[in-house]
């Protein structure tokens, strides 16, 4: 029999599995129905300076609001004649010179925020600046694509806690370090036997305890799906040892072993430069251009990354003036990119960065984000996205 006891170890476990949806106990149900292509996405938290990672080399106004930071000659690599990369970059550098590259200059949105949680709560739920939403663009994703989870697609983030970004309103995605862990965390034997018990008398619970041990029930079932269906396959590239080169380790080979999730969703802290930044930003940059190269070199040993979409993005860019401590304050725009095999526009965009027309001393934006968002999910996931984005959104032909 169901006791309090067990409702009140279950409500402990349901939180520290971040409430994980319906949708996920139908890997062993319903064949899954997606076009077979994958978004991962790569948050550079903390607002990665976008002038010293693409770098507008040929305008002295740069030089000018930079006497320290600005980048000289040996530290760029050219790849363009007005713009070029940090050379802590080397591997992204050859990655855009092999046509596999996007990169949008001065991405936003308007009346920006330069608070680190409010731009990226903006940025997760592809709201306005002055609208307050509870819901992630990726959780509305799951919300619209997962009817009854007959059809679902699914999310998962390399993380021990959910980002904004994927929680829905009906669908969570699941969040998970690797995928042992999740797994020995659902072997434990009251776990085992509180589901059993749940399938015996889940007829007669009433609906707020029918919801807690759903949640346990579907999380020991997808837990056991992604644990076995993931050994089929073990990375055999020399991944970076830090934490993005372990996240895209552990996509890879999700992704390799031919887990049926559709978005993976990673994170590299550590970009809020105010003091040094020069020696911080580098560092960071070369363990993201590594581990990017890494993940791509996996995909194509696997025949994989014809129908893989990288994109990364960060909250915010950084002000173009340096300032007195060696480094640069929140700012607006930023860089984003993508990259891929099927780019329709690799190389630049749009053009390099304007300096001569600032607001209050920032980027000003010149492409929404939330435009990016609308390409992605209606010309590579296919699925409708002004229901996801509550608006419509002009797709930019980026893929």
């Amino acid at each position: 029999m169901l006791h309090r006891r067990d409702f009140l170890k279950l409500s402990s476990f349901a939180s520290a599995a971040a409430l994980v949806p319906n949708f996920l106990n139908i890997f062993n149900q319903f064949p899954i129905q997606s076009n077979g292509k994958k978004l991962v996405i790569i948050q550079k938290s903390g607002g990665c300076d976008g002038l010293n990672t693409y770098v507008p080399f040929e305008n002295d106004l740069y030089f000018k609001a930079r006497p320290q930071l600005g980048l000289s000659d040996s530290e760029i690599i050219k790849i363009g004649s007005q713009q070029g990369v940090n050379s802590a970059m080397k591997e992204i550098a050859d990655i855009f010179n092999e046509g596999e590259m996007t990169i949008l200059n001065q991405v936003g949105y308007p009346n920006p925020d330069r608070s680190h949680f409010r731009s990226m709560d903006i940025w997760h739920t592809g709201s306005n600046a002055d609208e307050y939403w509870p819901t992630g663009w990726l959780g509305r994703y799951l919300d619209a694509s997962c009817n009854q989870c007959a059809k679902p697609h699914h999310v998962l983030e390399i993380d021990d806690t959910l980002s904004l970004a994927n929680k829905g309103l009906n669908s969570n995605a699941l969040a998970l370090l690797n995928t042992g862990q999740l797994y020995r965390a659902t072997r434990d034997e009251y776990l085992q036997r509180l589901d059993q018990e749940y399938k015996k008398q889940k007829s007669s619970l009433n609906p707020s305890l029918d919801y807690m041990y759903k949640t346990m029930s579907e999380t020991i079932n997808s837990a056991a799906y992604i644990h076995e269906k993931a050994k089929t396959y073990r990375s055999k590239v020399n991944y970076p040892s830090g934490i993005l080169g372990r996240q895209l380790k552990l996509v890879a080979e999700l992704i390799n072993s031919g887990v049926e999730t559709s978005v993976y969703y990673t994170s590299l802290p550590g970009f809020d430069t105010h003091v040094r930044q020069k020696m911080q930003q580098e560092r960071l940059l070369q363990q993201y251009s590594d581990a990017v190269a890494a993940f791509i070199q996996d995909l194509k040993m696997n025949n994989q990354f014809e129908d893989v979409l990288i994109m990364t993005f960060s909250e915010f860019g950084r002000r173009v003036e340096e300032n007195a401590s060696g480094g640069t304050d929140h700012g607006k725009a930023n860089n984003l990119t993508l990259i891929g095999g099927k780019l329709a526009k690799p190389g630049f965009f749009n053009s390099v960065p304007n300096l001569t027309n600032l607001d209050e001393g920032d980027l000003k934006f010149d492409i929404d984000f939330r435009n990016v968002y609308a390409s992605i999910l209606r010309n590579w996931l296919e699925v409708d996205d002004v229901a996801i984005l509550k608006r419509e959104f002009e797709p930019l032909g980026l893929i």
